[in-house]
C-alpha cells in the first residue's frame, strides 16, 4: 500500500508539481493525430515532439505521450477560458518596485502575479529579476487590499510599545504564514514599531500591505517552524545570558542573528533554535537561572544556518521508475509491477524522501524547482532525456540510479559543468570533472575499519579469522597490524580448540572475521560467543556483507560479541524523536527505509550546500562536512577528476542490539 500512495504521489507530481514545469500523460485513442493533439492541450506539435522523440516515427493506440502544460493555464477543447492567461509579459524589477506596485501598473492581482512565479510565495521581489506578468483576455481587475475591517487584536507577549524612530519606510506584502516577529526581524524593527506604522493592521493576513523600515536583512521573511522560534530581547538581557537561556554558543547565535555583530538591543528579534543540529529538542532555561546555567557542549552549526542564496534552485531528479511497465489507471497492474521490480520499489522509496527534502529546504527559505526523469535503467533513456531537454539552467542533477547511467549523464553535461549526483552506486565510478559518487565504494568502508583497527589496538590481543577468499583482505590487516595472530580456518569451520589457544584472559580479546560463507561465519561466530562467557571479546569485520544477515547466524550472538563493522550509513533510532521521521510516519503510516532516508538526506545537502556556498564545488574546497538523519557527506576531489564522499561510519552492536556508533 505504502508503495501505491507514493506511485500515486510521484504521478500527481508529474502531472501537476508545484516547483516548475508541469507535465501530464495523454493515452493516444484512435483516430488521434500529434496535430490533433497539440490542438487538444493548446501546445505546439513541436513541443509534442521535444519530449516525445519517437514520436515523429508516428504514435501508436493506446501509448502514452508526455504533454508539457502550465499549471492553471490549461487549454481547452473549446477555447481560453475566461480567467485564463492568454499571454505573459516579462518584467525586469527595478529598485524598489514591489508586488503592489507591478500590480497597479500592469492591472492585474497580486495572487496572479504570485501564481505564475512560484518563487514569490517564500521570498521577496530582488532587484534584476524577471518576473512573468499575465496578460488576461477578459479578466477584470481585482483590487488589491490596502485595509481590513476591524478585528480582535492577535496576543503576542512582548515588551512595552515603544515610539517609533522610523523616519524612511517602504511596503511589504504578506505572504502566508509570515508572522510580526519575522516581518519586524527583517527590517530591523521591533514589533512595537510595526504595529505603530500599521495602526488599522490588527491581524496578518496574505495579501495585505504594510509599511516597513528600509533596514532590510539579506535574507527573507522568515517562517517559523518546529526548529526555531522568534524571540525578542528584553530589558537588562545581555548576549552571554541569552546564550544561556536558549542552550546556544554565542558565534552560533550571532550567526543566526547577523545584526547582532553590531551589538544586542531592547526590542530586538532573534531567531533561536528549539533543536539541535540533530534535531533533538532544546529546553529553554529559564531567564532567572539562566546566568548560571551549566550547559552541554553545542555541536557545530548545520548548512541550514549558514544559507546565503535564497534563489530558487533547478534540481533534476532522474531514477528509474520504469513507468512504461505501470498502466496509470490500473491499480492491481501497478501492485503486481511493484511487487516484481525490486529498482522501481528503491526508486519510489528514493523519490518520497525527495519529496521529504524539497519540503523542508522551502521551509528554510529554499524553493526548488524540481524535474523528474525516468531513465529507465538504460544509458540510451538518459542520452535521449539529455538531448531532449534543456539543462542550461540546471544546478544539480540527483541521480540516475545505476554506474552505467550515472557516468552517461555526467560525461553528456559535462561542457555545461553541471554536477551529477550519484544516489547509491557503491562500484568505482569512473572519473569524470563534474561526478559525484555520494556511497562510499566498498574498498572505501574496508579501508576506514583497518584505519579504525590500526588506530586503536595497540593493547589488543588481535586474531584474524579469513578464509581463501579474502586473503588480500587478510594481507592487508597483516601489514596494518604486523603484532596480529591468524586463527586456522580449515574448510569452513574453526574450531573451538583453535580459538582458546590465542584468546587472553588479562587483554580485550579482538577478532576480525572476514568470509562470506554463511557456514564459516556460523560456526566462528557460535565459538566465539561461548568464548566470550570467560574472556573479553570485540567481533569485527571489514566487510558487513548479505551473509552476515542470514538467519543461521543469531544476532544475541552477535551482540554479545559487541559486532562492530564500517557503514555508509547509520540506522535512525526509532524511539528518538525526528522532525523528518515522525513527519514520514505521520504521512504514510510506516517508518522510512533506508533508501527514504537517503533520498531526503542527500537531496537536502545538495540544496543546502548551494544555498549555503552557491555551488557543490565550492563545499567541497572549503572541506564542508554535513550529517542529516541517517547519512554522513564528506567529499573529496578525486586525483583524475570528479568527487568521492568519504564519510564513513563505524558501527557497534550492543548486547540489547541497540546500534551506536562507535567511538
Amino acid at each position: 500500500m505504502k508503495y501505491l500512495i507514493v506511485l500515486c504521489l510521484f504521478f500527481q507530481v508529474v502531472t501537476s508539481t508545484a516547483y516548475g514545469q508541469a507535465y501530464k500523460y495523454h493515452t493516444v485513442s484512435p483516430g488521434e493525430t500529434v496535430f490533433s493533439i497539440s490542438q487538444k492541450y493548446g501546445i505546439s506539435e513541436a513541443a509534442i515532439y521535444k519530449y516525445n522523440p519517437d514520436a515523429k516515427n508516428g504514435i501508436q493506440i493506446s501509448s502514452k505521450l508526455v504533454i508539457p502544460v502550465v499549471e492553471d493555464n490549461t487549454v481547452n477543447n473549446s477555447a481560453v477560458a475566461e480567467n485564463s492567461p492568454v499571454s505573459f509579459t516579462s518584467h525586469k524589477v527595478e529598485k524598489k518596485e514591489t508586488l503592489y506596485s507591478l500590480s497597479k501598473q500592469y492591472n492585474v492581482d497580486i495572487e496572479d502575479i504570485k501564481k505564475y512565479n512560484k518563487q514569490l510565495y517564500s521570498k521577496e521581489l530582488q532587484k534584476g529579476e524577471t518576473v512573468q506578468i499575465p496578460v488576461f483576455g477578459k479578466a477584470p481587475f481585482r483590487n488589491v487590499k490596502t485595509e481590513v475591517p476591524s478585528q480582535p487584536k492577535s496576543e503576542i507577549t512582548r515588551s512595552p510599545a515603544k515610539t517609533p524612530q522610523i523616519s524612511k519606510t517602504r511596503e511589504h506584502i504578506i505572504i502566508p504564514k509570515e508572522t510580526k516577529y519575522g516581518i519586524a526581524r527583517k527590517y530591523g524593527m521591533t514589533v512595537a514599531e510595526l504595529e505603530a506604522l500599521n495602526p488599522t493592521v490588527d491581524v496578518l493576513q496574505p495579501g495585505i500591505m504594510l509599511k516597513v523600515g528600509t533596514n532590510v536583512l539579506d535574507e527573507p521573511v522568515i517562517i517559523t517552524d518546529n526548529a526555531f522560534e522568534f524571540y525578542e530581547v528584553q530589558p537588562q538581557e545581555t548576549l552571554y545570558s541569552l546564550t544561556k537561556r536558549f542552550q546556544i554558543e554565542q558565534d552560533s547565535l550571532i550567526a543566526l542573528n547577523p545584526a547582532l555583530k553590531d551589538g544586542l538591543k531592547y526590542g530586538m528579534v532573534l531567531k533561536v533554535p528549539t533543536k539541535d543540529a540533530y534535531g533533538r529538542e532544546l529546553k529553554e532555561v529559564p531567564a532567572d537561572k539562566a546566568e548560571n546555567a551549566i550547559t552541554s557542549k553545542v555541536q557545530s552549526l548545520s548548512l541550514e544556518n549558514k544559507i546565503k542564496d535564497f534563489k530558487t534552485k533547478n534540481i533534476v531528479l532522474m531514477l528509474p521508475y520504469g513507468l512504461n511497465k505501470v498502466r496509470i489507471d490500473s491499480t492491481s497492474n501497478a501492485g503486481k509491477v511493484l511487487e516484481s521490480d525490486r529498482v522501481m520499489r528503491i526508486s519510489l522509496d528514493f523519490y518520497s524522501g525527495v519529496l521529504m527534502a524539497v519540503k523542508k529546504a522551502k521551509d528554510l527559505g529554499i524553493s526548488t524547482n524540481l524535474k523528474i526523469y525516468d531513465s529507465q535503467q538504460q544509458t540510451s533513456s538518459v542520452s535521449s532525456i539529455i538531448n531532449s531537454n534543456s539543462f542550461s539552467n540546471v544546478d544539480a542533477v540527483i541521480g540516475p540510479l545505476l554506474q552505467a547511467t550515472s557516468e552517461e549523464a555526467a560525461q553528456l553535461l559535462s561542457n555545461k559543468n553541471i554536477p551529477v549526483i550519484s544516489p547509491m552506486t557503491n562500484r568505482e565510478l569512473r572519473s569524470i570533472s563534474n561526478l559525484y559518487q555520494s556511497m562510499p565504494t566498498d574498498d572505501m568502508l574496508r579501508d576506514a575499519m583497518i584505519s579504525y583497527l590500526q588506530k586503536n589496538s595497540q593493547d589488543k590481543n588481535v586474531l584474524v579469522i579469513a578464509d581463501g577468499a579474502n586473503t588480500a583482505t587478510k594481507s592487508k590487516l597483516m601489514n596494518a597490524m604486523p603484532n596480529a595472530r591468524t586463527v586456522s580456518v580449515s574448510g569452513n569451520n574453526v574450531t573451538e580448540s583453535s580459538l582458546a589457544s590465542l584468546m587472553s584472559t588479562s587483554r580485550e580479546n579482538w577478532v576480525i572475521l572476514e568470509s562470506e560463507s554463511v557456514a564459516l561465519l556460523s560456526t566462528a561466530t557460535s565459538a566465539l560467543f561461548r568464548q566470550a562467557r570467560k574472556n573479553n571479546i570485540t567481533l569485527f569485520t571489514t566487510n558487513k556483507n548479505k551473509s552476515f544477515e542470514s538467519d543461521v547466524l543469531l544476532n544475541e550472538h552477535l551482540g554479545k560479541l559487541k559486532f562492530h563493522y564500517p557503514s555508509e550509513y547509520k540506522e535512525f533510532d526509532e524511539n528518538n524523536s525526528d522532525s523528518f521521521i515522525d513527519a514520514y510516519k505521520e504521512k504514510y503510516g510506516y517508518l522510512p527505509n533506508k533508501y527514504t532516508t537517503r533520498g531526503y538526506d542527500l537531496t537536502l545537502d545538495v540544496l543546502l550546500r548551494l544555498g549555503a556556498m552557491g555551488t557543490l564545488e565550492k563545499s567541497v574546497q572549503e572541506n564542508i562536512i554535513t550529517e542529516y538523519v541517517e547519512n554522513e557527506f564528506h567529499y573529496k576531489k578525486k586525483a583524475n577528476g570528479g568527487f568521492y564522499n568519504s564519510a564513513v561510519y563505524i558501527m557497534a552492536l550492543d548486547e540489547n542490539l541497540n546500534l551506536n556508533v562507535a567511538n
